[in-house]
């Protein structure tokens, strides 16, 4: 089969194309016939060695969210899905065979789930991992309706859905966003949004003068410098590593605050959420953007575009 991959760890230059054995679905799994593989920030890591001895036997395979039609099921696998099935799926890069940059790729079939009535492959594929990352940072804060989010990044993938959910659970959400980005922060439901600046947390104040209840750093601007928009009791929600980024101990513990490290493997597989990602875009209530698609041979293009930042809607390989 056709896969993406390195044989060598570096710059978006040593992606490549590769024919590599086909892979099939083993007990409890499932086996997608990829038709869209979105490109994310997260997938730089696996290209570039940051994952060291972790990665698998090479060619380096990235990609941790797909959608496709399922052309094999496993034995004693317990689904609902069926061999021709539409789904979007999540992956795991660091397993046996690598990510979803390819034409086929086995997961657990609880790692799948029905694709968005209506929506092409490239859309479904830009919903599993962005949409679970948004929904597993807002079930961490545990906000309730009528409380205040502010979300950075909100024009981002991961920032859009989060707008769009935390919206939808009635929680009042502040977000920043450049000149060119305002309009689409309104379209998604932000109630109030400020404009980008190197000071947002003095911005945030400005509106929110008490500090708001909570915030979902997706532009990971870094939580010691949002600290000041939340107020004493709040809690902050990042999406990456922060390193001396991250508040310290001694003003978390001053201001009563908590921070939740994101790992979105955490939600995957978990029972009801990948369904609930699908009901809420065929509501209307999430918005699947893709910002442009690739050939699989124009991969090092697309990594070179997502580094680049600016681009608004998922990159997406199609094969």
């Amino acid at each position: 089969m056709k896969a993406v991959g390195v044989a060598r760890f570096g710059g978006p230059e040593t992606l490549d194309v590769f024919e590599v054995p086909d892979r099939h679905a083993g007990p409890g799994q499932v086996r997608i016939r990829v038709h869209a593989a979105t490109v994310n920030p997260g997938d730089r890591y696996l290209r570039n060695g940051s994952l060291g001895p972790h990665a698998p036997t090479p060619p380096y395979i990235p990609g941790m969210e797909a959608a496709g039609i399922v052309d094999q099921i496993g034995v004693d696998t317990v689904t609902d899905l069926r061999v021709g099935d539409r789904v979007m799926a999540v992956a795991m890069p660091t397993a046996s065979g690598g990510g979803a940059y390819a034409e086929y790729v086995a997961v657990p079939a609880q790692w799948a789930a029905h694709a968005p009535a209506g929506s092409s492959h490239a859309e479904a594929a830009t919903l599993p991992m962005n949409g679970l990352t948004a929904r597993l940072a807002l079930d961490r804060l545990g906000l309730k309706a009528g409380q205040t989010l502010a979300v950075t990044g909100g024009a981002g993938a991961v920032g859009g859905y989060a707008v769009q959910m935390a919206t939808a659970d009635g929680i009042r959400v502040i977000a920043d966003a450049s000149s060119a980005d305002r309009q689409l922060l309104r379209t998604l439901g932000a109630d109030i949004v400020i404009p980008r600046s190197q000071d947002v947390a003095h911005r945030i104040r400005e509106v929110v003068p008490d500090g708001v209840d909570a915030i979902l750093d997706g532009a990971v601007i870094g939580s010691a410098r949002m600290v000041a928009a939340v107020r004493d009791g709040g809690a902050i929600a990042t999406v990456l590593g922060e390193g001396s980024r991250a508040v310290s101990p001694a003003e978390l513990h001053r201001r009563s605050l908590q921070t939740h490290m994101i790992y979105v493997p955490d939600y995957f597989g978990a029972p009801g959420k990948l369904e609930r990602l699908r009901e809420q875009a065929e509501a209307g209530a999430l918005t699947m953007r893709v910002g442009r698609t690739f050939t699989p041979e124009q991969a090092s293009e697309a990594h070179r575009l997502m580094e680049a930042g600016g681009t608004r809607g998922r990159l997406v390989l199609e094969f």
